[in-house]
């Protein structure tokens, strides 16, 4: 079940935003979801579903959300486990960071992935063996 990357939610809900202030981030984010290969935790499976829904200005249509979800799942799934809830809970102590982002990290972990997709922790930082990467940052 190895994959390359995980997107995070962040990065699903601008692939999915009608708000036309977000353009440039869609257009990004459309582009790394037609080209990398990623895996999925079902925290950012709910996190998309929960935030799509809530934020309004986004504009995202409850079908199309549906429909997102359906892809998502068909994907390499990560969902937590108490295995993952202990590799979770190390790496907010090692990192000292928060929960859900370790959560994420643990996932990226189980699915093998080298790469987070996030706006979220900090660029370039390395969690164990998995690297974040804002795709929204222009060259290094």
């Amino acid at each position: 079940m190895s994959v390359e990357a995980v997107l995070d939610s962040n990065i699903l809900l601008y692939a999915a935003s009608k708000d036309p202030r977000d353009g440039a981030k869609t257009k990004v984010a459309l582009r790394l979801l037609g080209s990398v290969n990623f895996g999925v935790p079902m925290q950012v499976a709910q996190e998309f579903f929960h935030n799509a829904r809530v934020k309004a200005r986004l504009a995202i249509d409850p079908d199309h959300c549906d429909r997102i979800i359906d892809g998502l799942l068909q994907r390499p799934l990560v969902v937590t486990d108490t295995d993952l809830f202990e590799a979770a809970r190390k790496l907010c102590r090692r990192y000292k960071i928060g929960y859900w982002d370790a959560a994420v990290l643990a996932a990226c972990e189980r699915l093998g992935a080298t790469v987070l997709y996030s706006e979220d922790l900090n660029h370039g930082q390395e969690y164990g063996g998995v690297r974040v990467v804002n795709p929204f940052r222009g060259p290094d």
